[in-house]
């Protein structure tokens, strides 16, 4: 078998909420956040900063059930309201090593 794992085992998907608590615990130590290069340049496009990015991972909400892009490393994305009414939204992946990828950064609005 595959992984060793007996054929009648099935890894169990992550919820929204399980995500979401998973981003908020690794993101309260900013050591555990690394920002891609396509990131940063999105955040000077986009007129966003660390802080926001960090605030964002921390209080921020994840809707849509995350997926797996590899074994134990989850994609999602958290969003918030920011000051002014905008919504933005962070692409992360959940490292199974207890970090997280800051992928890209964009406003939700297409502004």
């Amino acid at each position: 078998m595959p992984n060793g794992e007996p054929s009648n085992v099935r890894r169990l998907a992550l919820s929204a909420k399980r995500a979401e608590d998973r981003v908020r615990q690794f993101a309260a130590d900013s050591g555990n956040v690394i920002l891609s290069n396509h990131a940063i340049q999105r955040m000077e496009q986009r007129g966003f900063d660390d802080t926001d990015v960090h605030n964002i991972l921390r209080k921020g909400i994840v809707e849509d059930a995350p997926e797996e892009i590899r074994d134990g490393d989850w994609k999602c994305k958290v969003t918030m309201r920011m000051k002014g009414g905008r919504h933005a939204g962070v692409v992360t992946i959940i490292l199974s090593r207890g970090k997280l990828l800051v992928m890209t950064v964009e406003w939700e609005d297409g502004r």
